[in-house]
């Protein structure tokens, strides 16, 4: 059971409501995640804009799944695993490829970049070097997607926490958390 009350979208109104029929069009249904942070329009309305602005960025839906799954299981969220395993192979992802990144790998050297960076932006709270950030263009990558990669980070940290702290009923097939370090 959540810790917050998971709200019923038809049983809300003016903002609230906007926004859960933005999300239930955008993905044909409203998650439990939704339900549950849609407790405040305003943090409803912040997660929803993020995932919003994100989906427009240069890394794509693929990387941007790869950096969640990964940081899902660094942060111990079944939640965000589960969903963003499920929405990774929706967006082309092999279930090997998510399996991969959920453990922080990858066979293409600029997606293991990138995989690298966000881990370290996670293990490390941020302290990260001028040679660690030089390393993510090495591999390719414009200044503009280093601070999408960051974004994402940002992103599904709020997720995470949303989730793991909220006790959020997974409401996707779920995905197995690697064993802890």
């Amino acid at each position: 059971m959540s810790n917050l009350p998971i709200k019923d979208p038809a049983n809300t109104s003016g903002r609230q409501k906007e926004l859960f029929d933005q999300i239930n069009g955008a993905l044909g249904v409203v998650p439990n995640m939704f339900k549950t942070i849609g407790n405040s329009p305003a943090a409803l309305e912040s997660m929803w804009a993020s995932f919003g602005a994100l989906g427009k960025g240069k890394l794509g839906a693929k990387l941007g799944e790869q950096i969640a799954v990964l940081i899902a299981d660094i942060n111990r969220c079944e939640y965000c695993l589960a969903a963003h395993t499920f929405l990774g192979q929706k967006a082309g992802l092999s279930a090997e490829q998510m399996t991969q990144a959920q453990a922080g790998l990858s066979v293409d050297k600029k997606t293991q970049a990138a995989l690298d960076f966000a881990a370290k932006l996670v293990k490390d709270r941020a302290q990260v070097t001028k040679a660690d950030v030089q390393k993510v263009r090495d591999a390719g990558f414009s200044d503009e997607e280093v601070a999408e990669i960051l974004a994402h980070v940002a992103l599904n940290i709020f997720t995470n926490y949303t989730n793991i702290a909220f006790d959020v009923p997974v409401d996707f097939p779920k995905i197995k958390l690697l064993e802890a370090a």
